[in-house]
């Protein structure tokens, strides 16, 4: 399980304003190894966490290139996994380091949709002359790509925008702080999207989140209807927050627990400049 809210503005109408503000959290196994957000090798060019689960070596959930790429992927909830399907980790990767736009990339994934088991896959190129363009396929929902208009966008384990109760509550939480984003620090505007994704509020009842999780446990399905989740060995190891302001500076913060220990992380940021074309 993983969520992801964003805003994001192409031309922004003040110099205070920012083209993007994303914040995610990674659900996964506590056990699971990973390297935390780094940026790649020698060339510091691209800037993610990666997966070294055996097999799944070098997949990502989410990562940004100095080119202006961005990738973020989230699973779709399903009760039985083909085990012999391909890694969607390397959705995420080959995308930040291929030439390809976003809106053909993701066309040329859905052509290959019945490799992966699901996933939601958010693309999105910051250096263009038309603008940020952000685009947007699952592979469970429509056969064809979809390229966004500015706004806010809430993603979970179901296609974009379904509107699950903690989907719903979360981009509530996350609209209020964004609204106050003018008037804050930057420190301070990552401090409260941290808060954001930390809550533990389960929002249950909740018939849509059922409904798909209808073959899971359903106690087990509880603890899923959070933001934040929390159960014993698995739950939000990962908070990240990205922004992007007006002239194109990104600060790229990554909280991530250590050891598989709830009550130990480590905060890292990364700051950069997109490159211009």
């Amino acid at each position: 399980m993983c969520i992801i809210f964003f805003k994001f503005d192409p031309h922004p109408v003040s110099k205070n304003a920012y083209r993007l503000i994303l914040a995610a959290n990674r659900d996964e196994f506590y056990h699971r190894p990973c390297k935390l957000a780094d940026f790649w090798g020698n060339n510091n060019e691209i800037l993610s966490g990666l997966d070294m689960e055996e097999g799944k070596e070098g997949g990502s959930w989410l990562g940004i290139s100095k080119k202006g790429k961005l990738a973020a992927l989230t699973n779709y909830m399903q009760p039985k996994l083909d085990k012999d399907a391909k890694g969607r980790g390397e959705l995420v990767t080959h995308f930040l380091t291929t030439d390809v736009d976003s809106f053909s990339y993701l066309k040329k994934i859905s052509s290959e949709a019945h490799l992966y088991n699901g996933f939601n896959l958010i693309a999105a190129d910051l250096n263009t002359t038309k603008g940020d363009v952000f685009c947007y396929y699952g592979n469970r929902g429509e056969q064809e790509p979809i390229i966004l208009t500015p706004g806010v966008y809430g993603l979970s384990n179901s296609l974009l925008e379904t509107p699950w109760k903690k989907l719903q509550y979360g981009k509530q939480l996350f609209v209020d702080v964004i609204d106050q984003s003018q008037d804050l620090t930057k420190e301070d505007l990552i401090t409260e999207l941290l808060k954001v994704m930390n809550n533990q509020e389960c929002q249950l009842p909740d018939p849509a989140i059922e409904d798909q999780g209808k073959d899971y446990i359903l106690p087990i399905l509880n603890k899923y209807a959070a933001v934040c989740v929390r159960c014993p060995g698995y739950g939000t190891r990962t908070n990240t927050i990205i922004l992007i302001d007006a002239e194109g500076n990104v600060t790229f913060t990554e909280r991530s627990m250590i050891d598989g220990d709830v009550n130990q992380w480590k905060t890292n940021t990364y700051n950069f400049q997109l490159q211009s074309e």
